[in-house]
């Protein structure tokens, strides 16, 4: 799989260079994003620009990597996606399982606002406990 990683401060964009997603690619996908887990900047930004083809079980992998993110106070937003793989997505019912947006700029938005709401929640001021 060619992928492209730009880090920044607070999260990983995540560019996916290969036109087609398969269940082999999500599992090596899985493995190695797992591992950011264990990082200081753990956040995700998967880009899928360059994507054409995905099958269900690629899609269904990509909603269990981003829940297992969630489940470890980490985002992982998803950008990018073509038209047709939306359509797709969204006739087996995963696309509003995802969170995705249009543009790379919106999923850092959604990055940045998430991190700041989990920084509230995780506040120990006993004033926001009371």
């Amino acid at each position: 799989m060619q992928v492209k990683i730009d880090t920044k401060e607070k999260f990983h964009v995540i560019t996916i260079l290969d036109p087609k997603i398969t269940a082999n690619m999500t599992a090596e996908m899985e493995k190695s994003l797992s591992a950011l887990l264990q990082k200081e900047v753990k956040n995700v930004v998967l880009n899928l620009n360059s994507v054409t083809e995905i099958d269900v079980e690629s899609a269904e992998s990509l909603v269990k990597i981003q829940q297992s993110f969630y489940e470890n106070n980490a985002s992982f937003v998803i950008c990018g996606i073509q038209p047709a793989i939306e359509e797709f997505l969204d006739n087996e019912q995963l696309l509003e399982m995802l969170s995705a947006t249009p543009t790379e700029s919106e999923a850092w938005d959604i990055v940045q606002m998430e991190e700041i709401e989990r920084e509230l929640l995780d506040d120990d001021d006993p004033a926001f406990n009371a």
